[in-house]
């Protein structure tokens, strides 16, 4: 059967189910191909040398001068993540992207941040990928070794914990921390500034 070009992109927005064994999976294969070969090169040059920032900037396809991403970094899909101003993104993070991540504005990371956006079938586990896009609202912050799952939306303003595993969404201004993540408190509005 033909297929054609983005048909797995399609498939990925629609939360799958995907395949592995079918032709139009050969077009994810590149990217992560890609993704991989430009995060290695980004890795490999020295945390001073500003000039890792071009590899980034090849791997999503834009100017990185409003969104700062420390090395080591690891992004499977860079075709799939999309950043607003201002987002920072400490190092050691993990970003398995292939069913979308969206950070808006001001969303800062610590260390050791991981988001997946993809999971396997539970029968056919080694074949058959679903997915779930990841967003991240404006100002949200994400703590030390935070995990996302996929298919969760992190409110404004939101903040998880460190060692926090996000399986729901985030409501706006929660503080959540735990595993799973639990809501622990919400923060006051008013005293938010831009």
């Amino acid at each position: 059967m033909e297929y054609e070009k983005g048909c797995v992109y399609r498939l990925m927005d629609q939360g799958g189910p995907t395949d592995n064994r079918e032709p139009y999976f050969k077009e994810a294969v590149e990217e992560m191909m890609r993704a991989r070969t430009l995060c290695a090169k980004a890795n490999a040059t020295l945390p001073d040398d500003p000039s890792y920032v071009g590899y980034l900037e090849e791997l999503f396809g834009r100017p990185l001068d409003d969104v700062r991403i420390l090395t080591p970094f690891i992004c499977d899909f860079g075709n799939r993540v999309k950043f607003g101003k201002g987002v920072f993104l400490n190092h050691s993070a993990i970003l398995s992207a292939s069913g979308g991540i969206e950070f808006e504005d001001g969303v800062m990371s610590a260390p050791g941040l991981r988001i997946a956006t993809i999971n396997h079938d539970m029968n056919e586990r080694h074949t058959k990928y679903t997915y779930g896009k990841v967003l991240v609202k404006k100002n949200a912050w994400l703590g030390m070794n935070v995990t996302i799952c996929p298919g969760v939306t992190i409110g404004e303003y939101a903040v998880a914990a460190a060692g926090a595993v996000v399986t729901k969404d985030v409501p706006d201004y929660a503080v959540v921390g735990g595993v799973p993540a639990k809501v622990i408190r919400f923060q006051n509005p008013e005293e938010q500034k831009e």
